[in-house]
């Protein structure tokens, strides 16, 4: 399992869980937070709707071409 280290995400962007209990899953980035003990926590909303937390270093950012 390879955890990204430094994800650098903005609100909007397209994104794949690459670890964690979402994996697999994909949706845009959306609410952004930095937790009290410094892990950066995201919302991802996915293509149908559904809205699920994850954490900043579970996901990569989708290039778009």
């Amino acid at each position: 399992m390879s955890i990204n280290k430094d994800p650098i995400l903005k609100d909007g962007d397209r994104c794949t869980v690459i670890a964690g209990t979402h994996k697999g899953k994909s949706g845009l980035v959306r609410d952004i937070n930095l937790s009290k003990t410094r892990h950066i926590t995201i919302t991802v909303v996915q293509d149908n709707g559904v809205r699920f937390k994850t954490l900043g270093r579970n996901v990569l950012k989708q290039h778009s071409q």
